[in-house]
């Protein structure tokens, strides 16, 4: 069984240890580093950018800068639901080459913060249930259930960064 708990109040992570926020879709609790979580927003009207992929849902001003708006369902493929009360845009940094984006992905609702130490972790098997293995950086066991970490640099993707919001690096 884990050690990983939620992290009210925990002491500093260890060097073998990492938080994660994560978060619901489609009934399956995800995780990304909460390092890389620049904010959590209520889901709010994008503005829609023409020929873009289906899971581009738009792009916001945030602050004055320009932000995508990816929809985590459709990335993965999952069935679309209406958004609800606990809908919420997760502002995420993400490594785009040399550079850092901003980028926001919409997603059920968000779940805890963990502690997630290295030991109690494991590579994702070679089928990951409908998400693309690619995406996922580990599986940790947490409180009897299954955490999917993703990697949130190949999820987001160099390419769509890039597409959408060229030239918009954040420092």
């Amino acid at each position: 069984m884990s050690t990983a708990k939620p992290t009210a109040g925990a002491d500093k992570s260890a060097a073998d240890s990492e938080q994660y926020l994560t978060f619901m879709l489609a009934g399956e609790e995800y995780g990304v580093d909460i390092l890389r979580v620049q904010e959590i927003k209520g889901w709010d009207k994008v503005t829609r950018i023409p020929h873009t992929p289906d899971y581009v849902l738009g792009v916001i001003n945030l602050r004055g800068a320009v932000v995508p708006i990816l929809d985590l369902r459709r990335r993965f493929g999952l069935e679309t639901i209406a958004f609800g009360p606990t809908t919420v845009v997760i502002v995420v940094r993400v490594l785009s080459g040399r550079d850092e984006r901003t980028v926001g992905v919409v997603v059920d609702a968000v779940s805890e913060v963990y502690k997630v130490d290295a030991a109690d972790t494991n590579p994702p098997p070679d089928v990951c249930g409908s998400v693309d293995t690619v995406f996922v950086k580990a599986l940790a066991t947490i409180e009897e259930k299954i955490l999917i970490l993703l990697d949130i640099d190949r999820l987001i993707g160099t390419s769509i960064a890039d597409e959408l919001v060229p030239g918009a690096a954040v420092a």
